[in-house]
């Protein structure tokens, strides 16, 4: 069976350059890339080769689909990333790395993370209510993980800080096959 692919649409995705405490977190990025290449879209990450981050830029080139990898060089210079993955632009600042990741993907994908992570949700966010891109935004809440962050959102529209249109930029997933039907991304046409 080949997989003949249109050029690739690429959904970026933030995560943790570390596993977490439980194995869930680093099956959900595998199985994540692996559904993101069978649907023939390409990967955007911030060029880990460790933790979350280094497993679904794994399963998205074992899936036969393209990974671009952007880093900062100073994070370069340190971390000589040798186990980075396809593709790799290495940029001069933090800002100018999420710059490029936004202008390279369709759309955006939340797996479990740290600061960073919630960094980067909260600028392309901020960039979706300002109204300099209007891209899908979707968290993967894999057992629960965003639960307190969903609560916190919805708060804050409680208190007026943000509108409920607002608010509603950022979806929620329970699962990879739905964040991914979020993000737009259709089955790869598939020739026996």
């Amino acid at each position: 069976m080949t997989v003949t692919r249109q050029p690739f649409d690429r959904i970026a995705v933030f995560c943790g350059a570390r596993t977490g405490v439980r194995p869930q977190y680093v099956e959900l990025a595998k199985d994540f890339g692996a559904a993101l290449a069978r649907r023939g879209a390409g990967l955007v990450y911030g060029a880990g080769g460790v933790g979350v981050m280094g497993a679904v830029a794994d399963a998205v080139l074992s899936g036969g689909a393209p990974v671009t990898g952007v880093i900062p060089h100073r994070l370069y210079e340190r971390e000589r990333p040798q186990g980075s993955r396809g593709e790799l632009f290495v940029v001069r600042t933090m800002h100018e790395r999420k710059a490029l990741m936004y202008k390279l993907s369709k759309g955006f994908a939340v797996l479990p993370g740290g600061l960073g992570t919630l960094d980067e949700l909260m600028e392309v966010a901020t960039w979706n209510q300002l109204g300099f891109h209007q891209k899908p935004i979707v968290l993967v809440n894999h057992e629960g993980f965003f639960d307190p962050l969903a609560a916190l959102l919805d708060h804050v529209v409680k208190e007026g800080f943000l509108s409920p249109q607002e608010r509603s930029c950022i979806d929620m997933a329970v699962d990879v096959e739905e964040a991914l039907d979020l993000l737009g991304c259709t089955s790869a046409s598939v020739a026996p």
